[in-house]
């Protein structure tokens, strides 16, 4: 069973995970705050830069009317790695168990071959994401934080980037490769350059995987993360 880890990362010890309980909220509410629309106590990304929405910790029925408001009848809402349970008249369209990891002695490193990424990668980063599938990709997406690539023949082979920031924590996500480029170590390579870049700013990199994906799983950890906790993925749909 997995439960909740003390860890230290760069030499310093946290014990404070709370913001790492609802990730969204604790970004959409600080770091990233000049990102989010929200109605009342629910809060949400803007559409063109991340999919994810947010509810307070134990959500009453009131959030759940404010989140409906928020998206409007009949459309969607994705809630990451809380377990809240919706109304009994929304509908579930996923609900995909997860992992949460944590930096637990990541060798970081910066990697002078890994080019910073900008708006003008942002079609060619979208179809490598359309390719790979590693998760949700908006065309404002890179605007959350830094995403570091590499090329090869001037076409982006590899890529991954900064998600969810939130107070004393940045998530790493869209990690992915070409087809043709596997097995050559790049995504340990960006996860490894991306990580000492959060270090570099005083906080602890964390990421996400689907709890069946137990490759990336045992590469993370081979990388020096942890679990910290299961968590649960879902997207519901407000009543019509």
């Amino acid at each position: 069973m997995v439960g909740n880890v003390d860890e230290s990362a760069g030499g310093t010890k946290r014990s404070d995970h709370t913001p790492l309980d609802n990730p969204a909220r604790a970004a959409l509410a600080g770091p990233h705050a000049r990102f989010a629309e929200g109605v009342g106590t629910a809060l949400r990304y803007h559409p063109d830069v991340c999919p994810m929405a947010a509810l307070p910790d134990g959500p009453t029925a009131q959030d759940w009317a404010d989140a409906a408001r928020m998206v409007g009848p009949g459309n969607s809402l994705f809630i990451p790695v809380v377990a809240d349970t919706p109304p009994a008249d929304w509908q579930s369209k996923m609900h995909l168990p997860g992992v949460q990891m944590i930096d637990a002695g990541v060798p970081a490193r910066p990697d002078d071959a890994a080019i910073r990424l900008t708006a003008d990668d942002v079609p060619q980063m979208t179809d490598l994401v359309s390719r790979t599938r590693p998760g949700p990709f908006r065309k404002r997406t890179i605007e959350m934080g830094t995403y570091l690539g590499f090329r090869r023949n001037g076409r982006l082979i590899a890529m991954g980037g900064e998600r969810l920031t939130l107070p004393g924590y940045t998530e790493i996500s869209a990690v992915c490769t070409d087809p043709d480029h596997r097995g050559e170590g790049l995504a340990s390579r960006l996860v490894l350059a991306l990580a000492q870049g959060i270090r570099d700013r005083g906080e602890t990199p964390i990421l996400h995987a689907d709890a069946t994906n137990v490759n990336a799983i045992r590469l993370y950890e081979q990388l020096g993360f942890e679990v910290r906790k299961e968590v649960l993925f879902q997207v519901v749909t407000t009543p019509s």
